[in-house]
């Protein structure tokens, strides 16, 4: 099921039914459902649900919902089957549901464009494709399910059914894109307070890109740019976030990895999560289009997780440097002293390393 939180007087062009959500937000509800995510939301609550009772929901067989559990567990989710009794997930999950945002939203609510989908390949690329269509700045996608999620550097983004937040937030500015510089570490402070706010104490900012938590990542983002010179420009901000890791995902992952309610000692509702992030993004985005990275620089500065630590950083050219890192530049350029210098280094495809 796809849908949609549109600020009062913006229609959609596609066929809906609508009913008022939280704060005059008008949610748009598609009839588009698979039956993958039709079991999902069934099956949300933890509750016992039978094949049948799924089956006739759905409009479908009994063997079409085996296939489409069997999906869900591909994906990630772990199912308990009883004989007689049905299907069950092992842990409830907080599916994404755009009344939902909208209310916890409240106020802020009519600030976004809203479009909540189950399956996507990548929610930056859908955002960046309403954005050339000419979608207002602070419209955001965000997705059930990613099939062709990246990371920087051309990285795929591993994130389970039910387990992730993968979203995308367009941001339009005044300014050309070349004066955007430091805007993934804005990104990244907002993001570090929402989850401090919610429990996980000690989030960290490691350049350019991630948020960590005890040295393991707990999100990133991937930012992509549009725009003229002198401006205006456009950013879509791809943020992914670990709320609650599988085996099957971690086991998926190379490096060191956390989720957000492990870091927090508890439970989270992902559509809350969600609301509190976008209001966040919005307050820094809206300080960052004002007075760029420098304000922002030293709250950034105190979160730095490799501040005052020996890092190996991997070059374009291949070359491989180490130092000192000292933190960053007004202008988001992460700063390396070595036995010589003081250097300088601007993102790019630069890969950095704690040694």
């Amino acid at each position: 099921m796809n849908s949609q939180v549109l600020p009062r007087g913006r229609r959609s062009t596609r066929r809906a039914a609508s009913v008022r959500g939280a704060a005059g937000a008008l949610i748009y509800t598609f009839d588009m459902p698979s039956l993958q995510f039709v079991a999902l939301r069934l099956l949300a609550d933890g509750r016992f649900r039978s094949g049948e009772d799924i089956a006739r929901a759905a409009g479908v067989s009994r063997g079409s919902v085996w296939l489409a559990v069997r999906e869900l567990e591909r994906a990630g989710l772990e199912i308990h089957r009883v004989r007689g009794r049905g299907y069950r997930l092992s842990q409830s999950v907080s599916v994404l549901d755009a009344a939902q945002i909208a209310h916890h939203l409240g106020t802020a609510a009519p600030q976004f464009a809203l479009e909540v989908v189950d399956s996507v390949g990548s929610t930056n690329t859908l955002l960046m494709q309403r954005a050339n269509a000419g979608a207002p700045s602070a419209a955001a996608v965000a997705a059930e399910n990613q099939a062709a999620g990246r990371g920087r550097m051309g990285r795929a983004w591993h994130a389970g059914i039910g387990g992730a937040l993968t979203f995308s937030l367009l941001w339009r500015f005044e300014r050309g894109a070349g004066a955007l510089a430091g805007l993934s570490l804005a990104v990244g402070v907002a993001l570090a307070r929402v989850f401090e706010s919610l429990g996980a104490a000690g989030a960290m900012l490691k350049w350019p890109n991630d948020v960590l938590w005890r040295g393991a990542k707990l999100a990133g983002i991937l930012i992509e740019m549009q725009g003229d010179a002198l401006g205006p420009s456009l950013a879509v901000i791809g943020i992914g976030i670990n709320v609650r890791l599988s085996e099957s995902v971690r086991k998926r992952v190379d490096q060191p990895i956390t989720d957000l309610e492990t870091a927090c000692g508890k439970t989270l509702d992902r559509n809350e999560v969600l609301a509190r992030l976008l209001v966040e993004l919005h307050r820094v985005l809206e300080e960052f289009a004002s007075d760029g990275f420098g304000a922002l620089h030293g709250e950034w500065q105190r979160r730095h997780a490799y501040q005052g630590r020996v890092v190996t950083l991997a070059l374009p050219d291949g070359r491989v440097e180490s130092g000192v890192a000292r933190g960053v530049a007004d202008d988001g350029a992460l700063l390396v002293e070595t036995a010589t210098v003081l250097r300088r280094y601007h993102t790019g495809d630069v890969s950095v390393r704690v040694n």
